[in-house]
């Protein structure tokens, strides 16, 4: 066997001869080149273990490369489970090519390509990543191409490889070869060889670049020794003729090759050495008959892993047009996966790329692979056992559809889609680092030799689809870079390195920007970073020495580029604009030497630029981020706020600032000129440790407002610290005059907050004390507070002047200091003693005192009393304190604070100060001074529970709460029978009371406690309001009372009773009432009525009784006296309340008459409507035409009113002949009720109308529907494929058979076979329907439909169509014949006729145009009244929910 390459060692030196040094920088190819495609997976596996190698920009290599175990890396996407087909030996002639059709291996992954199309796209990248990548024309190469097509007509460039040589194929079969300095080393072939071949469709060149494999637009395959330029082998026979090659692929193994044609066929190529005999043996892999492959790439791996575990498979990957396949050459051939793309444009172009990548710390090769606008990652790996396992990782979804897919290494790829627009993505985060257009390379496309056309243009129309964007043979990439084959150029990409992106960015005059991508690179998070080394440290001082240099230039172009005219708001901008971007990253990269030296220094030649640069520091000592400002910077900071007259941020700067290093007199003398009392604080405490003084200053400020009348001595000048702090007091006194009532409050509250800070530890106004200073801290202040005398105090200075201040100011406020002070104490001798001896201060100041209001004195008694009924309490008071705290509290003669008072005297009670006083004494002078709440805690404790309810009823406040008290007492287990019905007995005793106070209530506890005692509680109440009001409580369901109104077992007598206080009381709202009542006597309940004259009551009662005549005359006599009122009403009066009376009286007697004529006979109706229209008629009567009545017209109206409510009731001859009979109009008046008769026959052509035009539109409508309805059950079926969907073979495989086709309206089609072996078959009605095999068994319900149809947006479609195999139905088939004929609905019809009554809510259209017609046809009936006799006509028009909805019909879908 020949040993492969036997050949010299390539010249591996480099040149540097080139005149364009950028060419030569992105072209600088190595003798080492064969590992530098590798960098990229070094860079990923070194890049956290910091041995990153970069040849290309000249960082010293390694001298081993690592080993496999030593190689660590961060976690790459979450491995997914990936669900292979079952592993077989690749036999050719039994796959399946459409083997898809079926698989759902990954239907699932495919996605919706309408939906990934509407991703948007991401924001613009530039501003970003800065250019990624560098671009170059090779001028050498592009020259000598045009020169060669120009002198030894070597025709247009056709194909590109790339190794430590070039290799460019031409049109007319030449083959250039160029070497790292793009010189012309070989011219390989013949034009007159490329007349016979044709033009070259493929190149490869072996792993030592000794070898090149050229194939040819004709079939014919050739190797060339690119040492010598020998030809060695001339192929012709490796596959079928008259087919183009479209791959030709070197393995890992230089003896063995891969081919594709255009046949779509890939042929393994072994090459053999017997006996100086150079030969090739080719066995056919993949038969494009079964599935046209047109893409191929075997795994390459570098020598750096070439003890990989995965290398010995010989990987190889295989993408036809409708999946991807992995396959092993070696051991022995066989197939390890493979994946369907799922739905996708035919058009697109299938795309392959192997890499290694590091995933969980493991190196295993990735395969990417699409077709459109997703890119899918399989990751391999081999297990313990052998087998080749493949986990999904994330997918990439894209806006574009992509041509070609390069790994630039193994975070990083180039993509290229269908617009010649170059995409480089981060893989990772798939984020989009960069797009460049690269249409000025005039990239070469090989769609002539996918179709094949040297050859005749002998391929399938899918693959000449397919080779319209192929680019396969033009795009070649090599250590890092690509380069992109043109029709009169070659050029090529490279990543930059991270110095020239940020240079780049510098050049683009885009500064801000530069900045933003240097500290992506410092912080390790920028994209595609080449040429940072070292480890993180080093790396980020790199970069950190780079962004220094990029401010300090920054911060000279911010001066330079200042405008020297125009407005200052104008200059100020431009500074506020860039200033603050130096002083952020200064800080962001701690070089506040940097910021404070040099760039301040520049800065401060401007005044303005100095000022923005102050202003920019603020925020960040504000949040305590910039600490150790220097003397100078400080000092000017201030100055500049202080000028600017913003003293509040100067008072919250100082606040903030180290002031050690800074001039703490002149800080002091500013604070208290601006009054910055919080700045003058935090001085005194940071810079001097001295605490008390402020407070000094602080007192001696509020104080004399406070002691009116009280003068200060005041000194003029100071030269030692005694004098300093004179002339602060005297700066103080000379403001005095000048502090506003609000300001001293201010300072006040400032104080006393200070005050509770010192004592809790905590630093003001923000921080906190050191540990070792806290109890000094606390004990001075204790000190200070307790002083007999201030210093320097006047004669006539009253003692304790700083508690005695602190009580004027705020008494409150100062215990409410001294309470959160106690709390915080812990019990040690020196607290106890501070505490004892504050406590009888305050009441020393405050009890001998007659300065304090009451109010005030009994803040501090209130304090007293909380500390006092503590648990631990420690502090002593006299017990004499205690009889004085009880006479203060109690005191009737102050009602102030009169629920605070008692809260604390309670408090007191309930921590165990009751031991303190006397029981009955206490009592006495809580009921004195109504202390209901210490009466109920007394009353509790000696179980005297009944006078507790005295205790409820007499507090405003808690009135309410006695039902809850008392049904708690009665239903509560605990207490004992007597004390019960003691409680019980008091209740009753104040039983009126608790009925006033809330009736419901009242009546709720009687029903649940004691309902058999209703007749003694009735009894008790002797106030008819209150008896009223109780019983409506307890026997009214409205009231809202949550008793069962059953258990109460009332008697009718008590009801009785309530009727008649409501008939007195509420007249109004008896009917009502009754309603709602049960169990009440109807004769003595008529009796009650009749005897207060509630008419409508009566009336009522009697129709519930069943006497409607006599509930009607009731109410005609009602009506009739009403009547008779308004006639003798005097003609001038305007208002008539009367008439309104007579209007509601006539509706009601007319509900009456409506309610009860159904269940009257036409003589019974006759009885109660026609005494009515002569009560409304007798005063039109009695009125003359020449006077007539002033509510003539009126009354004429009203009694229209009674015919139209009659009319549904009573026929209108009937109605005519009475008027016509009466005798008044029967002497010649017809006149007189001419309107009336006018409005009758009015009424009735409206309705009539109404009633034509009601059954014309439901006519229509239906008419309508069923035309629709019979449209869409005619027309036929368009079926979705031409296959059946069980058996996926053709509806016309089985001529020799009688075979139906089954139609759906789904779209699918079936054999009847097929069909009946899935059991697709139901019976209705003796009936065999077929259901649909893939949409029954798509409802994972399983349940099948009752019947065949299918609804579809409100569409009836038949359920299926047969037809035979080899004809259609005919219009005579004797069948359908029969079936036209048939009058029985078979269950299609039924079920489309039911279909069409659902399509309409309420009473179907059918049922209405059916009484209507039934109405029609009757001689007498009403279409909306019923004039049957006997029982009402059950009519859909008469019910309740009826709504005629004349709305257009629902449109149906075609």
């Amino acid at each position: 066997m020949e040993n492969e390459p036997d050949h010299e060692n390539v010249e591996q030196s480099l040149c540097a001869k080139t005149t364009d040094e950028d060419l030569n920088k992105s072209f600088s190819l190595e003798a080492s080149l064969s590992k530098f495609s590798y960098i990229d997976l070094d860079k990923e596996l070194e890049f956290r273990n910091d041995l990153i190698d970069d040849k290309e920009f000249d960082i010293p290599q390694v001298d081993t490369p690592p080993t496999l175990e030593s190689i660590l890396n961060e976690t790459d996407d979450e491995d997914e489970s990936f669900v292979l087909e079952d592993p077989t030996l690749l036999n050719i002639d039994t796959i399946d090519s459409h083997s898809y059709d079926t698989s759902s291996v990954a239907s699932s992954d495919s996605g919706d390509r309408t939906n990934l199309k509407k991703k948007k796209k991401l924001p613009d990248s530039f501003s970003l990543h800065g250019s990624v990548m560098r671009h170059s024309l090779l001028k050498g190469i592009s020259a000598q191409i045009v020169s060669a097509a120009d002198k030894v007509d070597a025709g247009l460039p056709t194909a590109i490889a790339v190794s430590s040589l070039i290799a460019v194929g031409t049109s007319h079969g030449l083959a250039l070869i160029f070497d790292q300095n793009q010189a012309l080393r070989l011219c390989l072939g013949s034009t007159s060889v490329g007349g016979q071949y044709g033009a070259i469709s493929a190149l490869s060149i072996n792993n030592d670049c000794s070898r090149l494999l050229c194939g040819f637009a004709k079939g014919q395959i050739t190797m060339w020794d690119l040492a010598s330029g020998k030809l060695l082998r001339s192929i012709t026979d490796a596959h079928p003729p008259g087919t183009a090659i479209l791959h030709i692929k070197f393995t890992d193994d230089p003896t063995l090759a891969i081919c594709n044609d255009s046949g779509g066929s890939v042929f393994e190529l072994t090459f053999k050495r017997v006996m100086g005999v150079r030969t090739c043996e080719s066995r056919c892999l993949f038969s494009g008959s079964k599935g046209e492959v047109c893409c191929i790439e075997p795994l390459h791996s570098k020598p750096e892993l070439k003890d990989h575990p995965i290398t010995q498979f010989s990987l190889l990957a295989m993408a036809s047009l409708t999946k991807i396949l992995v396959i092993g050459l070696k051991p022995s051939l066989k197939v390890w996966m493979t994946f369907p793309y799922g739905r996708m444009d035919p058009s697109s172009v299938p795309l392959l790329a192997w890499h290694f990548v590091a995933v969980h710390n493991y190196v295993n090769p990735m395969l990417a692979f699409c077709r459109g606008d997703v890119v899918h990652f399989l990751l391999v790996k081999r297990d313990e056992s052998g087998a080749i396992h493949v986990t999904k990782q994330k997918h990439l979804h894209l806006y574009y559809d992509l041509i070609n897919f390069t790994w630039i290494n193994s975070r990083t790829v180039v993509l290229l889609d269908s617009v010649e627009k170059l995409h480089v993505i981060d893989r990772q985060t798939q984020e989009e680092l960069e797009t460049v257009e690269i249409s000025e390379v005039q990239l070469v496309y090989n769609s002539s030799h996918f179709k094949s056309l040297a050859t005749g243009g002998n391929v399938s129309q899918a693959l000449a689809l397919v080779g319209e964007k192929a680019c396969y043979q033009s795009i070649s990439s090599y250590g890092g870079q690509i380069f992109y084959l043109g029709t009169k150029s070659v050029y090529v990409m490279m990543l930059r390195s991270w110095r020239e992106r940020v240079d780049h960015l510098l050049k683009q005059d885009c500064l801000t920007e530069a900045l933003a991508l240097a500290w992506s690179f410092h912080e390790g998070k920028a994209k595609a970073v080449v040429g940072l080394s070292g480890d993180a440290s080093k790396r980020k001082a790199i970069v950190a020495d780079r962004m220094v240099e990029i401010l300090l230039h920054y911060a000279d172009r911010a001066l330079k580029k200042c405008p020297d005219q125009g407005k200052i708001q104008v200059m100020e901008q431009h500074f506020q604009d860039m200033v603050p971007v130096i002083v952020d990253y200064c800080l962001l990269l701690q070089r506040k030497d940097l910021l404070f030296s040099q760039v301040y220094d520049k800065l401060s030649e401007n005044s303005v630029a100095k000022g923005v640069f102050l202003e920019c520091l603020e925020p960040y000592i504000l949040s305590d981020k910039l600490v150790g400002i220097t003397p100078q910077v400080m000092k000017d900071l201030i100055v500049h706020f202080q000028d600017k007259k913003l003293m509040e941020n100067v008072e919250a700067l100082i606040v903030h600032m180290d002031i050690t290093s800074l001039d703490i007199q002149q800080i002091v003398l500013m604070c208290w000129e601006n009054r910055l009392y919080d700045a003058m604080i935090y001085v005194y405490n940071r810079g001097m440790n001295e605490f008390i003084s402020p407070m000094e200053k602080l007192f001696r400020v509020i104080a004399p407002p406070l002691n009116a009348g009280k003068t200060l001595t005041v000194a003029t000048s100071y030269k030692t610290k005694a004098e300093y702090h004179n002339q602060i007091f005297t700066l103080i006194t000379a403001q005095n005059s000048f502090i506003t009532t609000d300001e001293q409050v201010v300072m006040g509250n400032k104080l006393l907050v200070y005050i509770s800070c010192c004592l809790a530890g905590r630093a003001y106004p923000l921080g906190d004390i050191p540990e070792d200073l806290v109890p000094l801290v606390k004990n001075q202040v204790f000190e200070f507070l307790i002083r007999l005398h201030s210093t320097e105090a006047p004669p006539e200075e009253e003692i304790y002047p700083y508690i005695r201040t602190l009580l004027h100011f705020d008494t409150r406020e100062f215990l409410n200091v001294l309470a959160l002070t106690f709390e915080d104490f812990k019990n040690d001798k020196q607290a106890v003693e501070y505490q004892q001896r504050i406590v009888d201060i305050l009441l020393k100041v405050m009890v001998e005192n007659s300065d304090f209001t009451p109010s005030q004195v009994g803040c501090l008694f209130t304090f007293l009393a909380r500390q006092l009924a503590k648990p631990d309490n420690t502090l002593f008071v006299n017990r004499t304190l205690f009889d004085q705290v009880l006479e203060f509290l109690c005191s009737p003669d102050d009602d102030s604070r009169h629920s605070e008072r008692q809260q604390v005297l309670l408090e007191l009670l309930q921590a165990g100060g009751i031991v303190q006083f006397e029981e009955s004494r206490l009592i006495r002078m809580a009921e004195k001074a109504e202390f209901y709440q210490i009466c109920e805690f007394m009353y509790e404790r000696e179980h005297q529970y009944d006078k507790i309810i005295d205790c409820y009823l007499r507090d405003p406040l808690r009135e309410e709460e006695v039902f809850n008290y008392i049904h708690n007492i009665l239903s509560i287990p605990g207490y004992s029978a007597e004390e019960k019905q003691s409680v019980w007995q008091k209740a009753m005793d104040h039983i009126e009371e608790l009925v006033a106070l809330k009736p419901c209530k009242a009546a709720e506890l009687v029903a649940t406690h004691f309902s058999e005692q209703i007749e003694t509680v009735i009894k008790k109440l002797q106030n008819q309001v209150l008896l009223f009001k109780f019983l409506r409580s307890l026997l009214d369901p409205r009231e809202g009372i949550h008793v069962n109104q059953e258990s109460l077992q009332i008697s009718p007598c008590i009801i009785e009773q309530f009727i008649e206080l409501l008939c007195q009381f509420s007249p109004n709202h008896v009917i009502e009432t009754l309603q709602v009542l049960e169990c009440y006597r109807l004769e003595e309940t008529i009796q009650i009525t009749q005897k207060y004259q509630l008419c409508e009551v009566t009336a009522y009662l009697l129709e519930k009784k069943g006497d409607i005549h006599g509930a009607f005359l009731i109410m005609l006599k009602r009506l009739q006296s009403k009547l008779q009122e308004i006639i003798r009403q005097d003609e001038n009066t305007k208002e008539d309340p009367s008439l309104k009376d007579v209007e509601e009286t006539m509706v009601e007697t007319i509900a009456l008459c409506q309610r009860n004529s159904h269940n009257l006979n036409q003589q019974q109706r006759e009885a109660l409507w026609f005494p009515l229209l002569e009560a409304m008629m007798a005063p039109q009567k009695l009125s003359s035409s020449a006077a007539p009545h002033p509510h003539s017209e009126a009354l004429k109206s009203l009694t229209m009113q009674v015919l139209n409510s009659m009319a549904a009731f009573i026929a209108l001859p009937s109605i005519l002949q009475r008027i016509l009979q009466d005798p008044v109009y029967g002497k010649g008046k017809l006149g007189e009720i001419q309107g009336l008769i006018l409005g009758m026959l009015d009424t009735f052509n409206y309705e009539q109308t109404l009633l034509e035009t009601t059954t014309s539109l439901l006519n229509q409508d239906l008419h309508w529907s069923l035309c629709n309805l019979r449209a869409s059950v005619t027309r036929g079926l368009n079926p979705k494929q031409d296959y059946c969907s069980i058996c996926l073979q053709q509806y016309k495989r089985r001529q020799e058979m009688a075979d139906e086709i089954i139609v759906f309206s789904c779209g699918h089609l079936y054999h009847s076979f097929c069909l009946q072996s899935k059991e697709c078959t139901i019976e209705i009605e003796g009936q065999t329907r077929w259901t649909c095999y893939k949409c029954s068994s798509s409802n994972k319900a399983g349940k099948l439909s009752e019947n065949s149809s299918e609804v579809t947006k409100g569409r009836i479609t038949p359920s299926q169509v047969k037809m035979s195999p080899s004809c259609h139905l005919s219009k005579g088939d004797p069948a359908i014949k029969k079936a036209t004929s048939e009058p029985v609905l078979d269950p299609q019809q039924i079920q489309a006729f039911d279909q069409l009554c659902h399509l309409y809510r309420g009473s179907s259209r059918l049922a209405l145009l059916t009484e209507l017609s039934q109405n029609r046809s009757g001689e007498s009936c009403r279409p909306f009244g019923g004039s049957q006799s006997g029982p009402a006509f059950n009519s859909i028009f008469q019910k309740e929910n009826f709504q005629l909805q004349l709305i257009p019909p629902p449109v149906t879908e075609d």
